[in-house]
């Protein structure tokens, strides 16, 4: 006897399978808003969030910048207990998902036991917690092993913020973590995504946090010569696609998204952002940091995507590049940009909020996701800030310096990491 999966070969007929997914609740902690509402107006306002770094001394090291979140205090949002088990990567998720659920009007309170037990978590880390590791490192070599805490590997591995959001919540649906450097979020988005699809979770809590200025990051990334050293003009030195690029300048922050099955949202009257059309995922096989030089893993992560979500490449209205600002990496996704889009390319708006958060690493991917949909919803494109000498290899339509109203309908956000790591996810106007 035949079984039923082996109908399943047209593509319409998997297409006819696939259940929607909305988008119903966003929350943000970034270097320019604690919140969702703050961070969008810093971005129409083209506002940097770089720095010079005031959590340690810097001299010793090239970059003395960052992007830190500005008065962020934990106590503001949980009880001292609960900040004093948490690396700061995990109270950054928590603050972001609290928004996320409360903006999506799901309180955990209210749920019945079933309806929790189809609720997943899926949310990442890049790095984890790289606080509590270099605090414990100092401690084990000044006082001896009796003296690492017991809380330190709970506090530092990447999936823990998965773990305690579904504690917090009593969410019992799939949890885990996706980890893939800069990618990380995209990753969990994408995977969210595909578990409402397929019917394993009704709804999903996903996104990423990252903590990363401390002393062992910045050396770390200092020594391969990834970060901007324009010590003189922090607030200048994030400035994707511009001639005079010299690195990415690192932040912090979370982002949380609430992924629902559309009819569930529907029949709880949940307002809907936008609806996840599709994802797309590959590998540049080339080498563990620099990515291709000619864009090939990005542009078939991009061919992916239109594929999964049945779009062309001229439905597509606006893309929130990677965008890190590092000589090779701008130059390598704009031509994957133009491989992918032929003419449709110079149409569209392109362009990279980094140049106002910095780069926050395994938080990217959500946090520059919520720009993206904040774009569908307000018909503006943010912008890409602090550009002022031509590249003559990135002549894409930036959205240079301010943010531009046009009609965005459907709009991309691409996520690149370290060991060729390549996201692509489409968002598009939500339409009955």
């Amino acid at each position: 006897m035949r079984r039923a999966f082996l109908y399943l070969s047209e593509p319409e007929t998997i297409m006819a399978q696939r259940r929607r997914v909305v988008v119903t609740g966003m929350g943000a902690l970034t270097p320019i808003g604690l919140n969702v509402p703050d961070f969008w107006e810093a971005l129409l306002q083209g506002k940097s969030g770089a720095a010079p770094i005031t959590r340690f001394d810097p001299t010793p090291f090239d970059t003395h910048f960052a992007c830190e979140l500005k008065g962020f205090d934990p106590l503001d949002y949980m009880d001292r207990k609960t900040a004093r088990r948490l690396d700061p990567f995990a109270q950054y998720a928590l603050v972001a998902t609290d928004e996320a659920l409360r903006d999506a009007g799901l309180d955990p309170e209210k749920l019945a036991a079933s309806e929790k037990d189809r609720i997943g978590v899926v949310f990442g880390s890049g790095i984890g917690g790289m606080q509590v590791f270099q605090e414990q490192t100092a401690q084990y070599l000044q006082r001896g092993a009796r003296f690492i805490s017991p809380l330190f590997i709970p506090m530092l591995i990447p999936d823990i913020s998965a773990g305690h959001l579904a504690i917090r919540y009593g969410f019992r649906g799939p949890n885990y973590a996706v980890v893939s450097a800069c990618a990380t979020a995209n990753h969990n988005l994408g995977d969210a995504f595909l578990l409402i699809q397929r019917g394993m979770a009704d709804v999903v809590l996903c996104g990423g946090s990252e903590a990363p200025i401390t002393e062992m990051a910045l050396g770390g990334f200092n020594a391969m010569k990834a970060l901007s050293t324009r010590n003189d003009d922090p607030a200048r030195a994030s400035r994707p696609f511009d001639a005079t690029r010299d690195g990415f300048v690192m932040g912090e922050g979370a982002g949380a998204l609430v992924l629902e099955e559309l009819e569930h949202a529907r029949r709880r009257g949940a307002r809907i952002y936008a609806e996840v059309l599709g994802i797309g995922m590959s590998a540049d096989a080339h080498h563990i940091t620099a990515p291709d030089p000619e864009g090939e893993g990005a542009a078939l992560a991009m061919q992916a995507l239109l594929r999964d979500a049945n779009l062309r490449p001229e439905d597509v209205d606006y893309i929130n590049m990677h965008g890190t600002s590092t000589p090779l990496g701008d130059v390598a996704e704009t031509k994957a940009i133009k491989r992918v889009f032929g003419e449709h390319a110079y149409r569209m708006n392109v362009s990279s909020t980094k140049s106002m958060t910095g780069h926050l690493l395994g938080a990217a991917g959500a946090v520059e996701a919520i720009a993206t949909i904040l774009a569908i919803v307000h018909q503006t494109v943010p912008p890409t800030i602090n550009f002022e000498h031509p590249d003559p290899e990135c002549d894409l339509n930036y959205t240079f310096n301010a943010p531009q109203q046009r009609p965005v309908r459907v709009a991309i956000n691409n996520a690149f990491g370290f060991g060729g790591h390549n996201t692509a996810v489409a968002f598009g106007r939500y339409e009955e």
